[in-house]
């Protein structure tokens, strides 16, 4: 596939008996971009990440990878080519231990043994998760499931990482350990998330969806500034570009002058 980009166009999703969840949505993303999802709940951000590996079909409109659009007839190869974290890891983690878990995608590419037990070792190792390769995925605690999840996806060597709400649920060393870890992914990131602080520090750009539709996309930072596009779609600044009740200024503003002083 050439350069990995993602191509979304028009893109409508109802569900069966249910509501219209994605309502004409587009844009290309570049290979190596680092590219944020918000929105507020409801707003299609997980239906959307769907459709990027498959999981879902568009009921109109189009998914291209690079220069191959996505069917069924190509999904085995998108989904080498896309790596999907879900926002729960239970849905990810179901083999009786860690390395059987991170061994199930290189196992179905029928890799000779040499190559499966390397790629699981590095993804673990990736994830800081190494000595977690004998235990019961059921046995892990929150963020620990959350890095075996993202080895299970690392161990296929995907060009394209996407992400629906990879920090949830995770204490903040736990939050801290998946961004620097993210931090090291170099090729193509969608991350899909509440979190706008991470958004912030992960990526350069940023595309808002509210009620199935693109109402914004840009660059990070000049998203996060528009009050009025926050409030429009149900959202606030990320918490340190917040103003500080005390003084008035925003948070990561107060916290320069005083390192300064």
């Amino acid at each position: 596939m050439s350069h990995h980009i993602v191509e979304v166009q028009d893109l409508n999703y109802t569900y069966p008996n249910g509501p219209h969840a994605l309502r004409g949505v587009s844009f290309r993303i570049l290979h190596g971009e680092s590219v944020g999802i918000i929105g507020a709940n409801g707003a299609g951000k997980s239906t959307l990440l769907q459709h990027l590996n498959g999981y879902l079909a568009p009921t109109q409109g189009s998914v291209r990878i690079g220069d191959c659009p996505l069917t069924r007839e190509t999904l085995p190869q998108i989904r080498r080519t896309v790596g999907m974290v879900f926002q729960n890891p239970d849905d990810q983690l179901f083999m009786p231990t860690v390395y059987e878990d991170v061994a199930f995608g290189p196992s179905n590419l029928g890799l000779p043994p040499g190559e499966i037990e390397t790629r699981v070792t590095r993804a673990l190792e990736t994830v800081g998760a190494g000595h977690l390769r004998d235990r019961m995925p059921c046995h892990l605690s929150g963020g620990e499931k959350r890095a075996v999840a993202i080895a299970t996806v690392l161990s296929m060597l995907p060009d394209i990482l996407v992400l629906d709400e990879p920090t949830s649920n995770l204490d903040p060393r736990g939050r801290r350990q998946v961004m620097e870890l993210l931090k090291t992914f170099h090729h193509t990131k969608i991350v899909a998330t509440h979190d706008l602080d991470m958004i912030l520090d992960l990526c350069e750009r940023t595309i808002v969806i509210h009620e199935g539709r693109v109402t914004a996309d840009g660059p990070t930072d000049r998203i996060f500034a528009d009050a009025d596009l926050l409030a429009r779609s149900h959202l606030e600044k990320p918490f340190r570009m917040q103003a500080c009740p005390v003084c008035g200024k925003a948070k990561n503003q107060s916290i320069q002058e005083s390192s300064r002083k």
